[in-house]
């Protein structure tokens, strides 16, 4: 299993449904140039596929260091995007909900 999968599995399990109340979003992840995952969240549910979405809310690109260094909380995602660590396209203020829909 790679690196970015476990993080992306850990991230599922720390679901938070409450703060998905009604949202139907999916959150695209380009890590390290190579591996590719999104997360679909629906119905209070989230799933995590590996692979390209035809049509995700919003892509986040990043190393898979970033991305632990904000799930960890080690790392704040806004200074992250605003040093260039993160690039993101869609709806970029559904990315600023990464820690609280999955929290630490």
């Amino acid at each position: 299993m790679s690196n970015a999968k476990s993080v992306f599995e850990t991230m599922v399990d720390r679901f938070n449904s409450e703060e998905a109340d009604g949202m139907e979003a999916v959150f695209q992840f380009e890590i390290d140039s190579s591996d590719s995952f999104y997360i679909e969240i629906e119905d209070d549910k989230c799933s995590l596929t590996e692979g390209e979405h035809d049509d995700a809310t919003v892509t986040l690109s990043m190393e898979l260091e970033t991305l632990k260094g904000i799930m960890s909380d080690e790392l704040d995602g806004m200074d992250a995007f605003m040093q260039g660590k993160i690039q993101a396209d869609g709806d970029i203020m559904l990315a600023t909900k990464l820690t609280q829909l999955f929290p630490n």
